[in-house]
């Protein structure tokens, strides 16, 4: 397979890799890794590119730091080029509007089951009588011709409609994504207020049973007592509570 010039490379449908791919390589990953932790550079965090590109690195490693987000410009797809910047191109002024802006979910699938029918239609005629009527002058247009316009208007419309929603659909998505976070956060609360009530009954019943305070209270007044056995009795009393909790709440 020969080789695409640098020119040609950029400009394919299907591009060869980039030249810099070579740097990615586990020796020059280390050494980056390296610099970060001499730096006190964080490994994942949203300034990380930024204080990588602030240091004066080798050229085999300037490849391995993301670059700056392009603000201006073109960009390749597929050998076609798109403004950076680029806002939603208008409708084809040749395709007449067939849908009512903003367009919603059930326009969409209007014209999705109209691009169907036609898809039908077409191919009923192609297998039928693809030709022009008989009789019709020279210069009328086939039957196939006509329908194959109506696919086309109908494709142009839906590209033209689903770009027009996608801001819709993000403000959607979003607001789906809130209120998923809410859910958890309410499910998180109501788990962590049960656990509290249950800690609290556990600890009401403890202080019911006998034996635990009343030692307690025995030994305070008996100045016999050594403080290590008081100790003792404590730690048996913490001890004890300890047990029912891991018991009670597992």
């Amino acid at each position: 397979m020969t080789e695409q010039q640098p020119g040609s490379s950029v400009s394919a449908a299907f591009p060869a890799p980039p030249p810099f791919y070579k740097d990615f390589t586990e020796e020059n990953l280390e050494r980056l890794k390296q610099i970060k932790e001499e730096h006190s550079i964080p490994e994942e965090s949203a300034n990380t590119a930024a204080l990588l590109r602030s240091l004066d690195l080798p050229k085999e490693l300037q490849n391995l730091v993301p670059p700056r987000p392009p603000t201006s410009g073109k960009y390749r797809v597929f050998g076609e080029e798109h403004d950076i910047n680029a806002s939603i191109p208008p409708l084809h002024p040749e395709t007449p509007q067939l849908y009512s802006s903003p367009p919603t979910p059930a326009a969409l699938l209007i014209l999705i089951r109209s691009l169907m029918l036609n898809f039908l239609e077409l191919t009923q005629i192609l297998a039928t009588n693809p030709g022009p009527p008989p009789g019709a002058p020279p210069e009328t247009p086939a039957a196939w011709a006509t329908k194959w316009d109506d696919l086309r208007d109908l494709f142009r419309n839906i590209h033209q409609a689903v770009n027009e929603y996608r801001p819709f659909q993000a403000r959607e998505s979003l607001i789906e994504l809130l209120e998923e976070q809410i859910r958890r956060s309410r499910e998180e609360v109501k788990g962590v207020k049960e656990l509290r009530e249950k800690v609290e009954g556990v600890l009401g019943n403890l202080e019911k049973k006998p034996g635990i305070n009343e030692s307690r209270e025995i030994s305070d007044g008996n100045t016999g007592i050594k403080l290590k056995q008081v100790m003792d009795e404590k730690f048996d009393d913490e001890k004890m509570v300890w047990e029912v909790l891991e018991r009670e709440l597992g």
